[in-house]
């Protein structure tokens, strides 16, 4: 019956399509398959010992799976997840109000958990190592601390910046795991999958055009393949080819080598506003129009990763590599023309 509830809520497209298109097994689950064995085996081994789950920490850019692991653990266990972010604890009412409203073998996810406050974190210790909560109740000399007996939970926190984590709190997750980005083969299968789920005709060509220019990253090719359908719905006959693939792409400003509209800003911006680097993220942030954690957390990585950018101590550099893609070519060291 509660599944059925929850079907039921769904009622905003958005939403259902994304709890359609996640997967809800680790069998379903695509790439990652290192991560995927090593947590398997977790969730059978504390099956078996009737145990609850060691406190997860997953890291990574975003898009790449984090939430889909913690919603696939959560059912492995024979748990409920409950789902919050960082940002939105912001007083230690709000933390005591999500833990006490757990039940043994729940699953309480936090996303983006760098954000958390300082003061939050550190209520989070003892819940997390000996499953009690210390409440301060009044204030002044009236105030008193009382502790209160949790369930035992597994805490999955996810970040995409697991380097501004604290060092009490990142020694506390058991289990320790970082997602990298997906091979196109890898993001072929998904898009096929999704197309699948979302009754799409689609040949292998038009999957692989979607895959290879989605950034490695699976939540991208389901964006871009929505978008792709809508195309080949509007403009075609509703199945999707490599042509139409390529056409739809265009359209949405995402080149052959699976650059978006920012990415070439930012490799422009650094060549011909700063001379090639290096430059600081937040002067580049000003100069695009962009904040410097998107930046840093969305734009970035896909870029140092596919060889466009160099992060140095003094700042961002663009390489040869970004002069060839964007048809510039270095003068003297400093300014670009074009070629």
């Amino acid at each position: 019956m509660p599944e059925r509830i929850v079907t039921d809520v769904l009622t905003k497209p958005d939403v259902a399509l994304e709890m359609t298109l996640r997967p809800s097994l680790f069998s379903d689950f695509t790439g990652q398959a290192r991560v995927k064995e090593r947590l398997e085996i977790a969730v059978q081994a504390a099956q078996q010992r009737k145990e609850c789950l060691d406190h997860i920490l997953l890291s990574g850019p975003p898009g790449l799976g984090k939430t889909t692991i913690a919603n696939i653990i959560a059912k492995a266990m024979g748990g409920s997840l409950k789902a919050t972010s960082g940002p939105t604890i912001e007083k230690a009412g709000d933390l005591a109000g999500l833990l006490t409203n757990l039940e043994a073998g729940d699953v309480l996810f936090i996303d983006e958990i760098h954000r958390l406050q300082k003061t939050i974190e550190e209520y989070l210790y003892p819940a997390m190592e000996d499953f009690k909560l210390d409440i301060i109740i009044d204030q002044g000399p009236n105030a008193r601390s009382v502790r209160l007996s949790l369930p035992r939970f597994t805490l999955i926190g996810a970040t995409t910046r697991s380097g501004l984590l604290t060092a009490p709190l990142l020694t506390r997750f058991g289990i320790r795991e970082r997602l990298d980005y997906y091979q196109t083969e890898q993001l072929e299968k998904i898009v096929t999958r999704s197309a699948h789920l979302l009754n799409i005709e689609i040949e292998p060509a038009g999957a692989h055009e979607i895959a290879r220019r989605s950034r490695g990253t699976p939540r991208i090719s389901n964006n871009l393949l929505r978008r792709v359908r809508d195309y080949a719905q509007v403009r075609g006959d509703g199945r999707i080819t490599a042509p139409i693939a390529d056409l739809a792409l265009a359209m949405l400003e995402i080149d052959q080598h699976g650059l978006d509209e920012m990415d070439k800003r930012i490799l422009e911006t650094i060549i011909l506003k700063f001379s090639g680097g290096p430059v600081g993220v937040n002067s580049l942030a000003v100069a695009v129009g962009e904040e410097p954690d998107t930046i840093e957390e969305v734009y970035e990585p896909y870029l140092i990763m596919e060889g466009y950018l160099n992060r140095t101590s003094q700042g961002r550099i663009a390489t040869e590599l970004s002069y060839q893609r964007l048809g510039l070519k270095p003068l003297g060291g400093a300014q670009a023309k074009l070629l």
